[in-house]
């Protein structure tokens, strides 16, 4: 789930920050240019493992800040295709089940990955697991907000978001004519950098409870057996 990726990056400390031991330094500016961004094709940056090499630094004319090429180790969040984690359940909606990790939000699970056959409860906002019974009755298990979730990460989709350049004059003229209509619609293309996609449509993944539920009620039928298994031993004992 967490990897530790190998970076490079030409690090500027400023001359107010001379006073510090340069590993140290470098070590504070990494982690605010890095920590809690996503990198493309590399993941959501954690913490700073390890500096693994420092160059010497130089000082360019006309800037009093110091620049160093360091090669760092980084802790990174990345699960691989095919991992299990355990999650909450953030909120559901028609597109699936939204997943949060507390440190990482953007994880989905679509309605076709859930378990067969699931339905979205437009009163409880919440998908419904209809458990199917031994007699052909159905059982409602639902997906409520805040519950442990258990899903197997099936795909990872990064997207660049850096910004393209400043609009052409036409596109600002007519962005001036309506303003409202652009902030709306630049509000609509607001892209994530990082998303997982998830499934739970398999055996022992899913909301915990479902299968703790299952669990205790296995024991509870096994310990049922072992009484009467015993109830019957000790009357043939008697009989004799």
């Amino acid at each position: 789930m967490f990897v530790l990726a190998e970076l490079k990056d030409n690090v500027r400390i400023a001359p107010d920050q001379f006073h510090l031991k340069l590993e140290d330094a470098v070590r504070d500016e990494i982690d605010r240019k890095l920590a809690n961004k996503v990198l493309l094709n590399v993941g959501l940056c954690i913490a700073l493992k390890d500096i693994v090499s420092l160059k010497d630094s130089i000082i360019l004319p006309g800037d009093g800040s110091s620049h160093t090429e360091v090669l760092f180790r980084y802790v990174v969040f990345r699960p691989m295709v095919g991992t299990v984690i355990t999650g909450k359940i953030r909120k559901c909606s028609r597109e699936g089940v939204h997943v949060t990790l507390v440190f990482f939000d953007d994880i989905l699970i679509p309605h076709a990955a859930l378990q067969h056959p699931s339905r979205f409860d437009e009163a409880e906002q919440a998908w419904v697991w209809e458990y199917p019974l031994e007699d052909g009755e159905k059982h409602d298990l639902f997906m409520d907000v805040g519950e442990p979730i258990k899903f197997r990460v099936s795909r990872e989709i990064f997207e660049e978001t850096s910004p393209i350049g400043p609009p052409k004059a036409e596109a600002q003229s007519q962005q001036a004519a309506s303003t409202s209509s652009a902030a709306s619609a630049a509000s609509q293309e607001t892209k994530t950098p990082y998303r997982l996609i998830g499934a739970i449509n398999e055996s022992g993944l899913g909301v915990l409870s479902w299968w703790d539920q299952q669990g205790k009620d296995e024991e509870q039928d096994e310990e049922e057996d072992e009484e009467y298994d015993n109830d019957e031993d000790g009357e043939g004992a008697c009989e004799e």
